[in-house]
């Protein structure tokens, strides 16, 4: 079955990229058919824009992507945001001073910058594999002097899973949460912080409309629990064989993992 696709929307953590931090040849070569086709491509992540970067010079990507779960589309090239979901002040104060009383390593993150209030391990892992240098210092009332789209933090250990556990508990009803997972990283946990009704799925409404493209003729490739918004209204949405069951269930369709370019065998599968 060839499906008529205005727009492919694809994940990259999981989805396109592995451990090396790299796309395969493979997928490089089927995400080039398909803008060659004419076809608009836009990657989906709940990465910031500066650790996609690379990626984006890799495959010659250009126009408006969506990063931080959905709290931001922009078009990083042309420094254009369309889109910018800020955290509410007040509510990102206190659920900072609850992070610190926890002891979990909050992490802020506006549309350009990442800041942190003291440098870990996790702070070498953002500079040398996701290229971001975080700002180091005291909040301090950070979130009325930037514009805040995104919190978060890592959870490694069981007791910091709990504390992650607790934390969302406390503020479930004044943030949305969505953990995400890297095949680079596999014993850590990333729990991202967005505003309510933040999701992969709003964004991608957003920016299908903005581009002129009907939801039915867009497809989706993904793998975390943070796809599933994303493949709710989509005309095809297709699940990596590396998601979880619950992923897999939302998919139309499940294509090989990533070890085996699942991306590059669904563009062909449906695209061509």
């Amino acid at each position: 079955m060839k499906f008529n696709a205005g727009l492919l929307v694809v994940d990259i953590d999981g989805t396109l990229v592995g451990r090396e931090g790299t796309v395969s040849a493979p997928d490089r070569v089927a995400l080039q058919k398909v803008r060659d086709l004419g076809v608009a491509v836009s990657l989906c992540t709940g990465r910031a824009v500066k650790s996609c970067l690379a990626i984006f010079r890799d495959l010659s990507l250009d126009g408006y992507h969506i990063f931080f779960d959905g709290a931001l589309v922009t078009d990083p090239g042309h420094h254009i945001e369309l889109f910018a979901s800020r955290l509410n002040p007040a509510v990102l104060e206190l659920a900072a001073t609850f992070a610190r009383s926890q002891g979990i390593h909050f992490e802020l993150y506006s549309a350009e910058d990442c800041f942190v209030e003291n440098p870990t391990l996790f702070s070498i892992m953002r500079r040398e594999y996701f290229g971001i240098e975080p700002v180091v210092g005291a909040f301090d009332g950070l979130w009325h002097r930037q514009s805040i789209v995104k919190a978060g933090f890592i959870a490694a250990t069981p007791a910091e899973v709990e504390k992650a556990r607790v934390f969302q508990l406390e503020f479930q009803s004044r943030l949305s949460f969505t953990r995400a997972f890297s095949p680079a990283f596999p014993d850590l946990v990333f729990i991202n912080i967005v505003a309510p009704q933040v999701s992969k799925g709003e964004a991608l409404s957003l920016l299908a409309r903005h581009l002129k493209v009907p939801l039915e003729k867009v497809m989706a490739i993904g793998d975390g629990e943070n796809d599933i918004p994303l493949f709710k209204d989509v005309g095809l949405s297709v699940a990596m064989a590396n998601a979880s069951p619950e992923v897999k269930a939302a998919a139309d369709f499940v294509t090989p993992d990533l070890a085996q370019a699942g991306v590059s065998a669904a563009i062909n599968r449906f695209l061509f």
